[in-house]
């Protein structure tokens, strides 16, 4: 049975003698897959809902029942068509934002989670290159975008459902990326099968696995994100690595067994 002291150590050490790649991986993991790094993010660049710092502002200045009345009155004079119009056009964009944003998801971002998944389970063992990021795009593309868009596809309708059921499918579709890394021939099938079969009874303890970083992450906040990049994340994505190869080859749960969805 695997602790968490065994996977993290392995995983500190993984990353430190690969230093600067395992950094620079994660960071191209975090901006496309894992989300912001830091940063006080649009409130507090605007200062929306904050003091006014001791300044004069508009409605101050002007009075707000005379602003109100202008803004009435140059709304009054547009014809509601044009409201119609832009409404339109507002909506166009945002459907071909959220199409063009979708696409990018399954055809670039997921074949790269892919890439840095099997860029960690490497490098656990010998020192990884970079452009194992574009293993998915030689390998059996259209068979892994396939499978890691249902992936999505169901964590978002269990999501829909509960948010505990998404998360409890979350860990248990966990391990797919990494499966497929290693075997992207695999049926959607036979990906979600072994994921389910390795996260059996495993759910809870990678839970708290996941846990065990929240100090660090409370660190990283101190530093505005710089310690996640140099430190927390290529030591949480290494340690997560170190998960699915104990799981994976140093249990009984994998190998030599005939997968199936169940």
């Amino acid at each position: 049975m695997w602790t968490r002291k065994q996977l993290k150590e392995k995983g500190k050490f993984a990353f430190q003698k690969n230093f600067w790649k395992t950094i620079l991986v994660s960071l191209i993991m975090t901006i496309l897959v894992g989300g912001t790094i830091g940063g006080s993010g649009i409130r507090g660049i605007f200062n929306f809902g904050g003091g006014n710092g001791g300044e004069t502002t508009i409605e101050e200045t002007i009075g707000e029942d005379e602003i109100g009345n202008e803004i009435r009155e140059q709304i009054s004079g547009i014809p509601p068509a044009a409201f119609m119009a832009a409404g339109l056009i507002i909506g166009s964009v945002a459907l071909v934002a959220a199409v063009i944003a979708i696409a990018v998801d399954i055809f670039l971002i997921n074949p790269i989670e892919i890439g840095g998944s099997r860029f960690f389970l490497q490098n656990l063992n010998r020192n990884a290159e970079v452009k194992e990021l574009g293993y998915a795009f030689d390998h059996e593309y259209r068979n892994l975008i396939k499978v890691m868009l249902f992936r999505d596809l169901y964590l978002v309708l269990w999501s829909l459902l509960l948010i505990v059921p998404g998360i409890v499918k979350s860990y248990e579709y966990r391990m797919i990326p990494y499966i497929l890394a290693e075997n992207p021939y695999l049926t959607k099938e036979e990906a979600f099968a072994r994921s389910r079969a390795l996260m059996n009874g495993q759910k809870w303890n990678a839970f708290v696995l996941d846990l065990s970083f929240i100090g660090w992450e409370l660190l990283s906040m101190l530093t505005m994100g710089i310690l996640s990049i140099f430190y927390v994340n290529p030591y949480r994505n290494m340690t997560n690595a170190a998960l699915y190869e104990e799981l994976a080859y140093r249990s009984n749960t994998y190998g030599g067994g005939t997968w199936t969805e169940s």
